[in-house]
């Protein structure tokens, strides 16, 4: 079994037209996903084709970039065989970062490292649909030394190493079995952005976090940093709704100076917040230090936008955040995903991972869920996030009951797209985009 062709499409989704995702930084982005299909000759268990599914997540403009990108890299992996392939994930992975050429376009960053992400993706999809696991168990049911063989720990080794790695792993094992029942009774918790993007009206703004406290959830995230008088105004609005027992979280999207980050933060500090987030560039390690120390007992929160596993160990060695906030199409997938977690369960730094995009929610709820059975072992003081935009368009889309991911059990990564999703949103030739462009 082989896989023999790649296919690579730019797909987007119109969410400008009604500001789902406007923040400070990005005011009208269409929700788009650079989408590769590994095929292969084979058969899935159900008798359909085997195949791979695997994105990365951007908001428009330049998604064809990527698409680019992402061919060059998929080409790699034609003719592979299939259970050679998933036997070693580590090695397909570097495989893939080894091609110098490509490698000097990032390195490990940027456009060539986005579409990294969504070709291993596409891998771990077929992986898990070969093993008939969703990822999060067919990772969680790694020896310790079959999952640090997964990471990729290179340039780590100050802050980690291999032996710690292990180490980490080991002192979680006996309590697999439990956490996994534990998860399936009880899912993941994670918080909801979907009532606080920053071009919604007020009266928007107030249904909204209202139909939150319905639903269950704790945790509420506001965008903020366009206007402080305007942010005070959502964010009394938010905690009116919300009342005193829940949490608010703020998110800056990186449009703040360092100075001007903790005076506007200390300024909304009065609505009792868990985190400020993205205060400031993602690349500012000193920066995020500096904004940490000044706005305490606000915490930070960051990670959406780091390059690579590199960048964390830095944050989480300058003691310059709070919260880890990786982001699944952005890394180079589970392989450098793992290395973060492995991290962050040194230094004690909760994951809550990034999921505001098409696609990212599917992703990051087998990472989370990864985390708590068998890097972590624990829930405590994390939270995932969840955004209820564009879910209908997955063969295997989230579940989220009672403000709790719902323990995905098909095979795979969830990141299967309909087909007919594709063929309607596909640029510029998809239906949608194709009827919209002859209007223009």
């Amino acid at each position: 079994m082989r896989i023999t062709h790649v296919e690579v499409e730019d797909v987007r989704f119109p969410t400008s037209l009604t500001a789902d995702g406007s923040d400070a930084m990005n005011k009208d982005g269409d929700y788009s996903a650079a989408y590769v299909v590994l095929h292969t000759d084979g058969t899935a268990a159900d008798g359909t084709p085997l195949a791979g599914h695997g994105l990365t997540f951007t908001t428009g403009r330049g998604n064809d970039i990527v698409g680019v990108a992402a061919r060059q890299q998929a080409a790699l992996l034609v003719g592979m065989d299939v259970e050679e392939m998933a036997a070693d994930m580590g090695a397909v992975y570097r495989h893939l970062t080894s091609d110098a050429q490509m490698r000097w376009l990032g390195p490990e960053k940027g456009v060539v490292h986005l579409s990294l992400s969504a070709v291993m993706n596409a891998a771990w999809d077929l992986a898990g649909r070969l093993a008939g696991k969703p990822v999060w168990r067919l990772l969680a049911d790694m020896t310790p030394e079959q999952l640090v063989d997964v990471a990729d720990l290179r340039y780590l080794s100050d802050a980690l190493t291999r032996d710690e790695a292990i180490a980490i792993l080991r002192a979680q094992e006996d309590g697999k079995a439990a956490r996994v029942a534990e998860l399936e009774a009880t899912g993941y918790p994670c918080y909801t952005t979907s009532a606080g993007w920053l071009g919604y009206s007020d009266e928007k703004l107030r249904r909204l976090c209202q139909e939150a406290v319905d639903q269950g959830y704790r945790h509420i995230k506001l965008k903020v940093g366009a206007d402080l008088e305007e942010d005070v105004r959502r964010c009394g609005i938010a905690r009116e709704v919300i009342g005193p027992d829940r949490v608010l979280m703020i998110d800056a999207n990186q449009v703040w100076d360092v100075d001007q980050a903790i005076e506007w933060t200390t300024a909304l500090a009065r609505f009792d917040l868990l985190w400020i987030e993205e205060p400031t560039s993602p690349d500012d390690v000193l920066g995020h230090a500096a904004i940490k120390k000044g706005v305490a007992p606000v915490g930070v929160a960051t990670g959406e936008h780091c390059h690579n596993r590199v960048m964390f160990k830095q944050f989480m060695q300058a003691g310059a955040l709070d919260f880890c906030q990786l982001d699944a199409g952005r890394l180079g997938s589970l392989n450098e995903i793992v290395a973060v977690l492995l991290l962050a369960a040194k230094f004690g730094v909760p994951v809550c991972p990034h999921a505001g995009g098409v696609g990212l929610c599917e992703m990051v709820q087998h990472v989370s869920m990864l985390d708590f059975v068998a890097v972590s072992g624990t829930r405590e003081g994390r939270v995932t996030e969840f955004v209820d935009h564009l879910h209908e368009h997955f063969t295997d889309p989230c579940v989220v009951r009672d403000a709790a991911y719902v323990v995905p059990s098909r095979p795979g990564y969830s990141t299967q797209m309909h087909p007919e999703s594709v063929a309607e949103f596909r640029f510029p030739d998809g239906a949608y985009w194709s009827a919209r462009l002859a209007r223009a």
